[in-house]
């Protein structure tokens, strides 16, 4: 059964892992995965996970892991950007979960989530590398905006959700 829910401290390595095992195989790093896990371990790109409770709950966020029974599968979270706008990070699916709807759900959640929190929009970033993901949040309403991070190269994106 397909459950998602605000993570646990016990799970973020899970969520980690499912993060870059998914990153892994859209990315086609040099060498094992394991490789690819220090790789991302020592450039810090994952340090806000080491305190998930300061980085997003304590920051009017919100960090939702999805569950299939007790295996994390996915994640996906929203932080504050500024007074009317939250950031999409770290939305990730097991690629054997894909296709199913899980995506369209978590997504829900975090939009539920950021209306509840009084958010009018939804900013995100991702790389060209991820098709899949550009045509899915495409899909959902998403549009491209100004880059917001240069420094990344990576696509950046909105969701009006209220006015």
């Amino acid at each position: 059964m397909i459950t998602i829910r605000p993570i646990r401290a016990d799970e973020i390595p899970d969520a980690k892992s499912v993060i870059l095992t998914v990153a892994y195989n859209i990315f086609g790093f040099n060498g094992s995965l394991e490789d690819s896990i220090r790789h991302f371990e020592a450039s810090g790109e994952l340090n806000d996970m080491d305190d998930v409770q300061a980085h997003y709950f304590d920051a009017e966020g919100t960090f939702l892991v999805v569950l299939n029974g007790e295996q994390v599968i996915g994640s996906g979270a929203l932080r504050k950007w500024d007074g009317r706008t939250a950031e999409l990070k770290r939305m990730w699916l097991l690629e054997a979960y894909h296709g199913q709807g899980i995506g369209y759900l978590l997504l829900s959640e975090l939009i539920d989530f950021a209306r509840k929190n009084g958010y009018v929009r939804i900013r995100l970033q991702t790389s060209p590398e991820q098709v899949r993901a550009l045509v899915f949040y495409r899909k959902v309403g998403f549009y491209e905006i100004p880059c917001y991070n240069e420094e990344t190269g990576e696509i950046s994106m909105e969701l009006k959700i209220s006015e």
